[in-house]
């Protein structure tokens, strides 16, 4: 009778005890969420510099954490090599880190990913433990588990080293939405207000200068090489390369003796890529108005016939060019194909 009486009180006790190390669990996660956010509102772009110590607290922990955290490696001895472009990556990163907390603050995804940089002489054993050999490096670690081995590195041939293709790896890996990338200005307010006056002063006398009867804007061959090279630079992604500062190539990493001239894979491009392709749509535009506007003037129609298959041979050939580089970037394959009432 005795031992009866007291297995309700132990079951008791036992019950009480797991809810209050539940509570003191809950109380911990609450403090280290505290202190991240605390951490993330003194970070200029809201990414937490991680060191060892910190890494044991909020990352390397026996308690399942409530949170997610983005990693990016760094090494500051390594942002001289320019084929890496670590100082761009890492600004990329921190627009995905501002733009995240903007656009989940006060919902549902307050509090649930931080975005942390891992600076090699400070953090040593976080890159042993993670086995980095080569930056950039980003990973992923998801909540509920310290388990570093669970955690997924982001693939550079899935995933641009771009703000955007960040915030694709964080929404696809978190199920969080990252918010519209917001990128600062290129020119600031000052310096656009400067741009003003000196344009509001000068316009009068450069106007009379342009309006004058030997004029270079009265002359058809300036307007139609600067249409061209209007049409070259936006079909090369030039202003693309020009907001992300996109070198015209870079090193081979299988092999440091050649140059890689072409990105496997979407949303980004080298600048000589971007060069390439749009002297190919060039050719492409320039033959179409030979076509259309020269070649009807041609009295021959033999004459005119060998031209318009040379145009067309042409523009086929540099189509088809971009198409194969097309399907070598984004490994989606356009096929040609007969209808079937044709064969």
């Amino acid at each position: 009778m005795g031992r009866r009486r007291w297995i309700p009180v132990m079951v008791v006790a036992v019950v009480v005890m797991v809810a209050m190390a539940g509570s003191a669990e809950a109380d911990m996660n609450e403090d280290r969420v505290a202190e991240l956010k605390h951490l993330q509102a003194k970070s200029q772009d809201g990414v937490i510099r991680m060191d060892d110590n910190r890494f044991r607290r909020f990352v390397a922990t026996d308690d399942p954490r409530p949170y997610a955290m983005i990693l990016f490696f760094d090494a500051q001895q390594l942002r001289e090599q320019t084929e890496l472009r670590l100082e761009e990556f890492r600004r990329e990163f921190g627009l995905v880190a501002s733009s995240y907390i903007k656009h989940n603050e006060g919902g549902s995804g307050d509090g649930k990913v931080f975005f942390c940089d891992v600076e090699f002489k400070e953090a040593q054993g976080v890159f042993r433990m993670f086995d980095v050999q080569t930056l950039p490096h980003v990973r992923h670690l998801a909540a509920g588990s310290g388990d570093h081995k669970l955690s997924v590195e982001m693939n550079a041939g899935e995933f641009p080293r771009s703000a955007e293709g960040v915030a694709a790896f964080v929404t696809a890996k978190t199920r969080q939405e990252c918010g519209a990338i917001e990128r600062p200005p290129f020119l600031s307010r000052n310096r656009m207000l400067a741009l003003l006056g000196l344009f509001l002063v000068s316009a009068p006398i450069v106007g009379k200068k342009l309006a004058a009867p030997g004029s270079p804007l009265r002359d058809y061959r300036v307007w139609m090489v600067g249409a061209l090279a209007i049409y070259f630079f936006s079909v090369s992604g030039g202003m693309h390369n020009i907001i992300r500062n996109m070198p015209l190539f870079t090193v081979d990493r299988n092999d440091p003796s050649k140059l890689q001239f072409f990105y496997h894979g979407s949303g980004m491009q080298f600048g000589t890529e971007g060069f390439i392709v749009g002297f190919l749509y060039t050719i492409v535009g320039v033959l179409l108005a030979y076509v259309t506007h020269f070649a009807p003037n041609i009295r021959s129609k033999n004459s005119q016939r060998m031209l318009m298959v040379i145009s067309i041979t042409i523009s086929f050939v540099a189509v088809s060019k971009v198409i194969a580089l097309d399907n070598w970037k984004t490994d989606y394959w356009i096929h040609a194909f007969w209808p079937t009432r044709w064969t």
